[in-house]
């Protein structure tokens, strides 16, 4: 694979519509599209797809029997998919799934398609790509079910994941509910040209799930020749258009199309194998800011954070070996300007190398720029004194992870912490006020009462800034 460029997780290239199909790689490889996966839907398109993955370097098959075909696919079929999900380009089982708007082959056949496709994945340690329409309820069972009886990949990675992937949710249009018990098995949303349908004044539902959804989660997808996005809308669709999508999700999260390829393209490393790791960095840009990533050490140990795990963030990996020197910081910052904010974060506690911040900050102050520091509120504890005057007049921000307000749960979540560290990071935040022009204080994943119970706390107790951050687990 070459690197920086977008990946097309479901394209039929494989379709009959495709009769020049050496003209439709070369439109998308103009676009940036530098990578395929073409699923088969029974048999001979299953071997249509491998014969497209031996003539093209970027293209890799999945094989398997759509929901549509389920009724085809007799043991001796079965026994042929087996076969071809050993080829070294087969890097999933699919297009599989359950389809109760048409049922073309019988519900109860589909399932036991399905859960027969699902065995010979986790024999041959590959993901899935699921087909779903109409069909939550069951699909989300069978997944559950089959999960329990133990579900992995091959083993790829030096480092542990948090949730082991296992396949994507292709074409994805549910809820947000349904996404999130997709996420926590394993499962990516693949996200289709039907993110750009919809009124002007008014967001789609699938819009709405999409906007709450973290893009680690996220796999782009044309599903070509369907379901082409605008201005194309009705027409043939192409691996081409993949950009349109990615743009489509960068506008709704606020994003850089540039952070949904990257991010977008490591998910399709994590789950198909297509690619490289990332190499680390010491500073990584999101939207428009530049972030510094100083250590991995923390004195916490939160159990939301991947710190000891792959530590990658939108799609850039943060597992350094060695710690950079302020000089090296200052090099790669170069002109402050050109960014809205210099953030001092990563996924270790920057103030642990406060020496280094105050230098950072003071050349960024010096030339014009702001800065803003991302800590867990410990760090007057870490250094032994207060450490607030110091970054008077040099940090013009500073965001302390609240995680909550109750200081057992607290405790809990930074992994088991000293029991007096939630009030030192509170006693840090009051008294941030009085230094430092902006301050936020942040939480994970809250919704409903318990978000406005905090926001009050935050707002009336601290004097502080709210912020609720989404969970990407």
């Amino acid at each position: 694979m070459q690197k920086n460029g977008f990946v097309d997780t479901h394209s039929h290239l494989n379709h009959a519509d495709y009769e020049k199909v050496e003209e439709v790689i070369s439109r998308a490889l103009d676009a940036n599209v530098l990578n395929f996966v073409v699923p088969g839907w029974d048999l001979p398109s299953s071997e249509r797809a491998i014969e497209l993955s031996q003539k093209f370097p970027g293209v890799y098959a999945a094989v398997g029997f759509h929901p549509h075909d389920a009724s085809k696919a007799d043991s001796d079929s079965l026994n042929r998919i087996r076969e071809l999900s050993s080829h070294d380009k087969v890097v999933a089982i699919g297009e599989i799934g359950l389809d109760y708007h048409y049922n073309l082959s019988p519900p109860q056949v589909q399932r036991k398609v399905l859960e027969e496709q699902i065995e010979i994945a986790k024999e041959v340690k590959i993901p899935v790509t699921l087909h779903n329409r109409e069909s939550d309820s069951d699909l989300l069972e069978i997944l559950e079910r089959q999960i329990s009886s133990g579900w992995s990949l091959k083993k790829r990675f030096d480092y542990q994941l948090k949730t082991q992937p296992r396949g994507v949710l292709h074409s994805f249009n549910s809820t947000v509910e349904v996404a999130t018990r997709a996420i926590e098995m394993g499962f990516y949303l693949g996200i289709s040209g039907m993110i750009t349908f919809g009124k002007k004044d008014s967001e789609s539902n699938l819009q709405k799930t999409v906007r709450s959804i973290q893009p680690e989660h996220f796999l782009l997808e044309t599903d070509a020749p369907y379901l082409a996005p605008a201005p194309h809308r009705g027409k043939r669709n192409e691996p081409s258009y993949i950009p349109l999508i990615a743009e489509k999700i960068a506008t709704l999260q606020g994003f850089t199309i540039e952070d949904m390829r990257r991010c977008t393209s490591y998910n399709a490393y994590k789950l198909f194998g297509i690619g490289d790791v990332p190499e680390p960095r010491i500073t990584y840009r999101i939207k428009d800011s530049l972030y510094l990533n100083l250590t991995l050490r923390c004195d916490s140990d939160c159990i939301f954070c991947d710190r000891k795990g792959e530590a990658m963030v939108k799609g850039y990996n943060l597992h350094i070996a060695d710690e950079p020197s302020a000089a090296q910081l200052i090099e790669e910052i170069a002109d402050p300007l050109k960014y809205k904010e210099i953030v001092f974060c990563g996924y270790g506690e920057p103030t642990i190398r406060l020496d280094v911040v105050r230098e950072v900050a003071r050349y960024v102050k010096e030339r014009g720029g702001r800065t803003r520091l991302d800590t867990d509120g410990h760090g007057s504890v870490i250094n032994h004194r207060n450490i607030l005057p110091e970054l008077q007049g040099i940090i013009d921000s500073v965001s302390i992870s609240l995680n909550s307000i109750d200081p057992t749960e607290y405790q809990k979540l930074m992994g088991g912490i000293d029991k007096h560290q939630w009030q030192a990071m509170i006693d840090f935040a009051q008294e941030a006020g009085k230094f430092i022009p902006e301050v936020f204080m942040s939480v994970v994943g809250l919704n409903g009462r318990e978000e406005a119970k905090t926001r009050e706390f935050v707002e009336n107790e601290i004097g502080a800034q709210f912020k609720n951050r989404p969970l990407f687990r």
